[in-house]
């Protein structure tokens, strides 16, 4: 690669999108309408390097041509097809976890809370809440067995604010 070659394609880096496009523009003869730098730069840095060094051999040249002309190519779908979006055979629509409180996170997390000096670890189940390998219908149920008194477990377990819950300790 010469050293000339090597400038062109070093002062792409600093070109703006607008300065690719016109450089785009007097490389290939036509406009392009993309606006994305990584992707000019490529096409141009390439249409450098094969001015500068050749391009395709004449038998590639006849190859591409020939699968081109195999190809049914379309940059934009014909006016003429109908669009039609409503395919119920194919398309489902689920509310994920829709018995749930939307409040709680999904199973599986872990939640912890540091209380007088223990660490507490509670496992989100998909019903219930597993705190030191049992099973527990409530954050609240788990949060009065650590600390002895009622509390909202939500609240114990910073999911709600203090002013958000009903209760409070």
């Amino acid at each position: 690669m010469n050293t000339l070659l090597k400038k062109e394609l070093s002062a792409l880096e600093r070109m703006t999108v607008n300065e690719l496009r016109e450089k785009h523009r007097s490389l290939f003869g036509e406009e392009n309408r993309s606006r994305h730098k990584d992707f000019l730069r490529k096409r141009i840095a390439w249409r450098l390097q094969a001015l500068d060094e050749g391009g395709l051999s004449e038998r590639a040249l006849q190859r591409a041509k020939e699968l081109a002309n195999d190809a049914d190519l379309r940059i934009r779908m014909p006016a003429s097809v109908p669009v039609s979006f409503n395919a119920p055979e194919r398309t489902t629509l689920v509310k994920f976890h829709e018995d749930r409180d939307a409040r709680l996170p999904l199973p599986g997390t872990v939640l912890v809370r540091e209380y007088r000096g223990q660490v507490i670890r509670v496992t989100v189940l998909k019903r219930g809440f597993e705190f030191e390998g049992e099973t527990h219908g409530s954050l609240s149920a788990i949060a009065k067995a650590v600390t002895g008194t009622q509390w909202n477990g939500m609240l114990f377990f910073g999911l709600v604010k203090k002013g958000a819950a009903n209760e409070s300790k």
